[in-house]
């Protein structure tokens, strides 16, 4: 018996370095999102929901976050090709139509993915 109590004792030991490891991780992890809660062109990201309300409806340009690219809004929506046209938004998602020479199709970006915006005309 005295065995068994020695092997739960040693497992408790890892059990607790285990989560204060976890913990120190999650700490990390929070701070690093707290870093990147805004963009590099908008100081915050409420900058950038205000600036993004103003171009509803509007054919706009998105530069993204490198990490973040998407193809569709990139090689059709950016260029001589197609346009973007932003239908919606919100504190998360923008809601953009991309229309290209195959077609339409709608699509929904993260808030936090994009750099910057501009109107088609002003980049």
């Amino acid at each position: 018996m005295e065995y068994v109590g020695i092997i739960f004792g040693i497992f408790g030991i890892l059990a607790y370095v285990e989560l204060s490891s976890v913990k120190k991780r999650v700490a990390a992890l929070e701070e690093e999102l707290a870093g990147i809660a805004g963009t590099s062109s908008f100081e915050k990201r409420r900058d950038l929901l205000d600036a993004v309300d103003t171009y509803i409806g509007k054919q706009v340009i998105f530069d993204l976050k490198e990490d973040c690219e998407d193809a569709d809004i990139v090689m059709y929506g950016n260029s001589k090709h197609g346009s973007n046209t932003l239908l919606d938004a919100d504190r998360d998602w923008l809601l953009v139509r991309i229309d290209s020479t195959k077609g339409s199709k709608e699509k929904l970006i993260r808030t936090g993915s994009v750099q910057r915006i501009s109107l088609a005309g002003e980049k």
